[in-house]
C-alpha cells in the first residue's frame, strides 16, 4: 500500500447465533417508533418474519410490512415499496431477506428522503440526501449488500441491470445471525455462497485493491471454499453456516472498497435478459472470465489456490494459477450449478448482444486485470456456452 486508501463500511455490525433478538433494541435505538419492513414471499411462509415482528412487538415497537420483493428486482419494486411506505409514514426500514429485499430496503430508504425517480440516481455519489435509518438482516450468505453502499435493479426496457452506488446505502445496522440461514434449500445455498465466493475472488483481483482489502478477501475466500460443500450437503450445520455467513459478510468489506470486475459484467445480461438468478448467472461466468483475467496478475490468481488450500507446492506459477480455476469448476460441479449456458436454455444466437450489454458495464470493467474488448467479450460468452 504506497498512497492513502478509503476504506468504508457499515458502522455497527452484530454477527452471532440469535442475534436476531436485539432487534427491537437496535431498532430503540435509532429512534425507530415506527417501521417499515421490506421483505419478500419466501421470508412470510419460512416464518422467519416473526423472527423479527417478535422482538419489535416486545419492545413495542409497531410496524408495516411489504413482501413483494422479487428475485433480481424491476425498477417498478422501488415505486411500490414507496408509495405503501408514504402512505404509512414510517421513521425508519428494515430490510429482511436475501440481496433483493436489502437492495429495495436501501432505495426504498434513500428515496423516502430524495425527490424525483429512481432512474435519476443510477451511477455513483448521485443521490443527493440521506435516507431514512436503516438496518438490514440478511437471510443468505451471498450478496454481502448489508455492508456495501450498492443496490442492483433490472431495466426490463434494456434487458440490463443498472445500479445506485451512494455512501447513503450503507445501513445504520448490520444484524446477522446464522441462524436465519439453516433452512436454506441446498441450490440457493450454492448459488448465494457462489455469489459470495466470485465477491471475494474479483475484490482479491481487482486493479483496486489494497492490503486491506486483501486481508477481508483472501480470509472471505478461505471460509467460503473451505465450507460451502458442507453448508449445501448438510444444511443444519450451525458452524458451516457461521463461516458461510461471516465469509459473506467479509467478502462485502472487500468488493464494496476493491469492487467487483468482469465476471458481474458478463453476468448482468444473462439476468437482465433470460431472468437467470444473479448467483447462478455469476457462478457460470466465473471460470471462463477467470480464464482470461489470469494473465493479469498471475501472482494473485495463484495465490488463490493457496487460499483453496490447493496441494500446489513444487508447480510453477502458472500452473498453481490454473489449479484455481479447475478447483472452481469441481465446486461447481459439487453443488451442482451448470458449467455451460447452454444448460440454462440460452441460444447461442444470444452471444453478440450480451456481449454489447457487458462491455456497458464500464464501472466494472474499469476494475478488471486485464483489458477486454467486444470481441474478447464475445469469445467468453462462447466459451462459457
Amino acid at each position: 500500500m504506497t498512497s492513502a486508501v478509503l476504506f468504508r463500511t457499515t458502522p455497527r455490525i452484530l454477527l452471532g447465533n440469535g442475534s436476531i433478538e436485539q432487534i427491537g433494541t437496535e431498532t430503540k435505538q435509532l429512534k425507530g417508533k415506527r417501521v417499515y419492513i421490506v421483505t419478500d414471499p419466501g421470508i412470510v411462509q419460512s416464518g422467519i418474519l416473526e423472527k423479527v415482528t417478535g422482538p419489535l412487538k416486545s419492545s413495542r415497537i409497531s410496524f408495516g410490512i411489504f413482501d413483494k420483493v422479487e428475485s433480481d428486482p424491476r425498477i417498478e419494486i422501488v415505486d411500490l415499496a414507496l408509495a405503501q411506505l408514504k402512505d404509512g409514514r414510517y421513521d425508519s426500514v428494515i430490510g429482511l431477506g436475501g440481496g433483493s429485499s436489502l437492495d429495495i430496503a436501501k432505495l426504498v430508504s434513500v428515496m423516502a428522503k430524495n425527490p424525483g425517480k429512481i432512474s435519476d440516481y443510477f451511477g455513483i455519489d448521485v443521490v443527493p440526501n440521506p435516507g431514512l435509518p436503516l438496518i438490514l438482516i440478511p437471510t443468505t450468505a451471498g450478496t454481502g449488500s448489508e455492508v456495501t453502499p450498492i443496490a442492483i435493479l433490472s431495466d426490463e426496457a434494456e434487458h440490463l441491470k443498472k445500479g445506485v452506488v451512494s455512501g447513503y446505502l450503507f445501513p445504520k445496522v448490520a444484524l446477522l445471525d446464522p441462524l436465519l440461514t439453516v433452512g436454506l434449500p441446498p441450490a440457493v445455498t450454492a448459488s448465494t455462497g457462489m455469489d459470495a465466493l466470485i465477491h471475494a475472488i474479483e475484490a482479491y483481483t481487482s486493479i483496486n485493491a489494497n492490503d486491506l482489502t486483501d486481508h477481508f478477501a483472501f480470509k472471505a475466500i478461505q471460509l467460503i471454499y473451505g465450507n460451502i460443500r458442507t453448508a449445501y450437503a448438510r444444511g443444519e450445520d450451525v458452524m458451516a453456516r457461521f463461516n458461510m455467513l461471516e465469509g459473506s459478510l467479509i467478502a462485502g468489506f472487500a468488493f464494496a472498497n476493491a469492487g467487483v470486475t468482469a465476471v458481474h459484467a458478463f453476468a448482468y445480461p444473462l439476468g437482465g435478459e433470460f431472468h437467470v438468478p444473479h448467483g447462478l448467472a455469476n457462478a457460470m461466468m466465473l471460470p471462463h472470465v477467470l480464464r482470461f483475467n489470469m494473465l493479469g496478475n498471475m501472482t494473485k490468481f495463484a495465490a488463490i489456490s493457496k487460499a483453496f488450500g490447493l496441494p500446489v507446492e513444487n508447480l510453477a506459477q502458472r500452473q498453481v494459477a490454473e489449479a484455481a480455476i479447475s478447483a472452481v469448476e469441481e465446486l461447481m460441479r459439487d453443488v451442482n450449478i451448470p458449467l455451460h449456458l447452454r444448460e440454462m436454455k440460452i441460444p447461442q444466437e444470444a452471444i453478440p448482444r450480451m456481449a454489447e450489454g457487458a462491455m456497458k458495464g464500464t464501472r466494472l470493467l474499469a476494475n478488471n486485470p486485464r483489458k477486454m474488448t467486444l470481441r474478447d467479450a464475445e469469445e467468453i460468452y462462447r466459451k462459457a456456452w
